[in-house]
């Protein structure tokens, strides 16, 4: 397909305005070069610290080469999509640092409890590629969100969605981190827009918040010490070194978004599929410890949750009722039931952390 210079800007002005108006906060374009980015990413890979996510280092350097994961593209449209529910005010990063001391609180990302964002981000990204089609006519294009090996964030990075913070994260000077990312890989030449500076400066506040030193300098993330790594993807047995350190972070943990002075700006959503689900912003651990197989997949339904399963789930929230001891909570009577309604779980690895958790109580 052949377009003048003229229609392609024009269509890059129509892309970002329908993206707007599909929800996204953010709509931008990228070329495909990402050849600074390799070293960086086969250092990190050749070091371990991906751990056990072997789909990062499963397709070698095409995840910094769009055009041979899918021949033919020669840009890449950028999205973001802002996820704090608008019932979050001005003061919602100081109450989430607060249920930190909360022996009964489960901390749940915030990002995960609403809706799924893959599903989420990829129908209205196929929305998107619709549009153009439907302007354009047939175009080679692929949507990704955070499902396939394409190192969106360097991406982001290009076509000026933001800077890397040195929490590894990307950081939007007007609207935070608080944004799920999306991307559709096209062979059409459009316009591409220029990246904007970093913002970072002398801050280290992400570093110092880390709860397990997973950040081991700007822009180094030993993914095997993160919280987020330990509660979603490691599918074994959390390490007993690491496991006072998680607190009672249940699933993921925001510790670094909380503590980047940037995410005073964080956007909104615009979209009610991020609102808060089963109350998951204030919900108590014994009471979801109890939820049966059933309850986790019946409420979990459509949740990103529901991916790690019902025995990591229990294995997750053992270790915060274990840790309850030490925010205060040390022999509480319900939490020592909850655990020990568990010894006897089918699974070796609910038993191992139920019996760890126990210890903690004395």
């Amino acid at each position: 397909m052949s377009l003048s210079p003229e229609v392609l800007s024009s269509l890059a002005a129509a892309v970002k305005r329908w993206g707007h108006e599909l929800g996204f906060a953010e709509v931008r374009i990228a070329d495909i070069d990402l050849a600074t980015a390799e070293a960086g990413l086969q250092a990190w890979l050749d070091a371990g610290m991906h751990g056990e996510m072997d789909y990062m280092a499963a397709h070698g350097m095409k995840r910094a080469r769009p055009a041979e994961l899918v021949p033919g593209t020669v840009r890449v449209i950028t999205a973001r999509m802002d996820y704090l529910p608008p019932s979050h005010d001005a003061d919602w990063r100081l109450r989430e640092r607060g249920r930190l001391e909360d022996p009964n609180a489960a901390v749940i990302s915030v990002y995960a409890r609403g809706r799924d964002y893959h599903k989420v981000l990829r129908a209205r990204l196929q929305q998107l590629a619709d549009r153009i089609r439907g302007e354009v006519g047939e175009f080679g294009y692929r949507v990704f969100t955070d499902s396939a090996p394409v190192m969106e964030l360097p991406l982001a990075e290009k076509s000026g969605l933001g800077w890397r913070g040195k929490h590894t994260l990307l950081i939007n000077r007007d609207a935070g981190s608080m944004f799920f990312m999306g991307e559709i890989l096209v062979d059409l030449p459009l316009p591409v827009d220029a990246p904007t500076d970093a913002h970072c400066g002398q801050c280290s506040a992400c570093i110092t918040a880390c709860p397990t030193g997973a950040i081991l300098g700007p822009g180094r993330l030993d993914a095997r010490r993160c919280i987020s790594y330990l509660t979603i993807e490691l599918k074994g047995s959390i390490p007993e070194e690491l496991r006072p350190l998680l607190g009672n972070r249940v699933y993921g943990c925001d510790d670094c978004q909380t503590a980047c002075p940037w995410n005073k700006f964080a956007g909104r959503a615009t979209l009610p599929d991020f609102d808060e689900r089963h109350g998951l912003g204030s919900a108590g651990m014994v009471t979801l410890f109890a939820w049966s197989e059933d309850d986790f997949n019946r409420n979990m339904e459509g949740s990103p949750i529901r991916r790690i399963g019902h025995e990591r789930w229990l294995r997750n929230l053992a270790v915060g009722l274990g840790n309850a001891a030490a925010l205060g909570a040390r022999g509480d009577a319900a939490i020592v039931a909850t655990l020990r309604s568990r010894l006897d779980h089918p699974s070796e690895l609910v038993r191992e952390h139920v019996q760890w958790a126990l210890a903690q109580h004395g």
